[in-house]
């Protein structure tokens, strides 16, 4: 308010000394033109610098003008960015974006307090150390994973260097490298000094059967996307989390705010009642085999499967492969590729129930999930019978799985917990080393800068959309203990048990089915099979116990009475029903027998 009157006595001052220059050029003409020069560079002055001051936010040119409300000047927040070297400028359109609209969307929200507990999959990176916890990581192990590796990280005085020995598939290793200075970005200067050796390929290749007894040195060290019951390599988050640029897939934190969107485009119960799948067939025998489970004129396995050609795609310009568009089925399959797949997160995002065919690889998150919980089991072997026993179950009931798995995805793995993840590994990683890190002949220091500026198209776009713009306000999770040999045994034992569940299910279900078609023997069978199966389990000294079948008192009733003969054609009809239903649950059986095998084997 004082400014306000201060400014109008100013005005009134400037036009009263106005009124007394125009009477004095009357008098006299040298002198009016003069002071009219002068007054004429002072109002000139006064407008300049008022724009000035406008323009930084000082100055309120409402009041000047005569309004009588007081506009509130709020000053944009100050916000650090890191800028590229102007002759690159991979970033400037980001930073320009953060300066106009004052806020950050690069920057992580945080979620979590000071005092928050990591999520439990966190547990598995102990076990995923376990093999080097007494033995330690020596310079001679270390270098035993050299001709495993892609590249080598060193982080050394919270600088980043690598050395790459082979080259990688597509931009793997780029984007990998790019994640790692990110994570110093994300928490600077809270990274140990550390070297490691990484290996991009999908399959491990560091298997336990190679390095057990006292007379084999400890293994190699090697850390990769996945890994399987038979390996030891240690899980990282995959390159993806920053961008796929060959496919067009977007850093997980904007996929993920997509797929979220996409999710309210379509309720769960208007949804297209079927399973969903959409992938390249060509990279894995299991994935050919779920093709023969598509809709055909025989057979409605309750699937809608399509083949991505990712060639035709990208000279499209994948304009059928948008993540958030492909949320439109109640069901989604995940199925492995030539390892683990990429595409297990996209596909969990969505809210529909994700049909989880049995994998042999795992990553850094699933381990954390539970079937029935966050998804449902699909078998291997016989998968096109399960995926139709899954749909007809869901179908039934309400969704509760699909949205516990996406709530797991959007909040379990987010980026920051990513990050956390890669904090908490390499950290734990560290304490195993028993030599001081330091720089190979070769290696070169990587930044944001020197990554970023050779990068072109999609490529930039991607480092710029994921680049790190400040620190975490908070710490990293904290971590729980290791899992006690109990509680471990205990967690895959559940896994296991609900995994049998569903398959108990499943042939209880096709043996209703076979009940209503007419077939009374071969159901009374299939029940009988699966009562000795349950027997299995209660094994004692090669004794199989069967109280709950000691009858202990008489009938009440007389015995049935005896249906008449079969006519001829009625028992040929009924023993070549018989037959062809015997073979089916002898197919069933072999199958199941057979994963049992393996399983144990594991």
């Amino acid at each position: 308010m004082a400014q306000r009157k201060s400014t109008k006595r100013n005005s009134s001052d400037t036009q009263t000394n106005m009124h007394r220059n125009h009477a004095s050029i009357k008098t006299t003409s040298h002198q009016g033109k003069r002071i009219a020069k002068t007054t004429l560079l002072l109002v000139f002055s006064i407008f300049i610098s008022a724009c000035l001051l406008s323009f930084l936010g000082c100055f309120d040119y409402t009041t000047l003008a005569g309004l009588k409300q007081v506009t509130t000047i709020v000053k944009p927040p100050v916000i650090t960015l890191h800028r590229f070297p102007h002759q690159c400028g991979v970033v400037q359109n980001q930073t320009q974006s953060v300066s106009e609209n004052g806020t950050n969307n690069n920057k992580l929200r945080s979620s979590h307090s000071r005092s928050s507990t990591c999520p439990t999959y966190f547990r598995w990176i102990h076990e995923d150390l376990r093999p080097w916890r007494e033995i330690g990581v020596t310079r001679r192990i270390l270098e035993k994973a050299r001709r495993k590796a892609h590249f080598r990280v060193v982080i050394l005085d919270g600088k980043v260097y690598a050395k790459k020995y082979r080259r990688a598939t597509e931009t793997r290793d780029t984007f990998t490298l790019w994640g790692i200075v990110q994570l110093l970005r994300w928490y600077p200067g809270r990274l140990p000094d550390l070297e490691l050796l990484f290996d991009a390929d999908d399959r491990p290749t560091v298997r336990s059967r190679d390095y057990r007894g006292e007379q084999h040195p400890g293994p190699p060290p090697v850390f990769r996307y996945c890994s399987n019951d038979a390996s030891l390599d240690i899980v990282f988050p995959d390159w993806s989390f920053w961008g796929w640029a060959e496919l067009n897939i977007k850093p997980w934190a904007k996929s993920l705010v997509a797929i979220e969107e996409g999710n309210k485009m379509t309720q769960w119960e208007d949804r297209v009642p079927y399973a969903y799948w959409r992938g390249n067939p060509k990279v894995a025998r299991t994935r050919r085999e779920l093709l023969s489970c598509n809709v055909s004129d025989q057979e409605d396995w309750n699937t809608r499967l399509y083949i991505n050609d990712w060639a035709t795609e990208s000279k499209e310009g994948f304009k059928n492969s948008n993540l958030e568009n492909q949320c439109t089925h109640r069901y989604k399959i995940y199925v492995e590729g030539w390892a683990w797949s990429v595409s297990e997160k996209y596909i969990m995002a969505c809210d529909s129930m994700t049909l989880y065919v049995r994998p042999k690889y795992y990553d850094f998150f699933i381990r954390g999930m539970m079937p029935l919980q966050h998804y449902w089991p699909i078998r291997d072997r016989g998968k096109c019978r399960s995926l139709k026993h899954a749909v007809h179950w869901g179908n039934t009931h309400l969704d509760q799985i699909g949205e516990e798995g996406s709530r797991y995805i959007r909040e379990e793995v987010n980026m920051e917990h990513v990050y956390d993840y890669m904090f908490h590994l390499m950290n734990e990683y560290v304490k195993l080393l028993r030599f001081k890190p330091e720089i190979p002949r070769g290696a070169k220091e990587i930044t944001p800068d020197s990554m970023g500026c050779p990068a072109k198209g999609r490529w930039r776009d991607f480092m710029a959309e994921s680049l790190v713009m400040s620190p975490s306000e908070v710490s990293p999770c904290d971590m729980s203990l290791p899992h006690s040999p109990l509680e471990l045994k205990e967690v895959l034992e559940r896994k296991a048990n609900l995994t049998r569940q569903v398959e108990v299910w499943e042939v209880n279900t096709f043996a209703e089915t076979i009940g209503r078609n007419g077939s009374g023997y071969v159901l009374k069978n299939l029940q009988m099979k699966h009562v000795y199966c349950k027997a299995m389990g209660r094994r004692s000294n090669e004794t199989i116990y069967m109280d709950d079948s000691l009858i202990l008192s008489p009938s009440n009733t007389g015995a049935c009475e005896m249906p008449p003969p079969f006519e001829e054609d009625e028992l040929k009809t009924f023993l070549e029903n018989k037959r062809g239903v015997e073979k089916e649950v002898e197919k069933w059986g072999n199958e199941y027998w057979e994963e049992q095998k393996k399983s144990l084997q594991h």
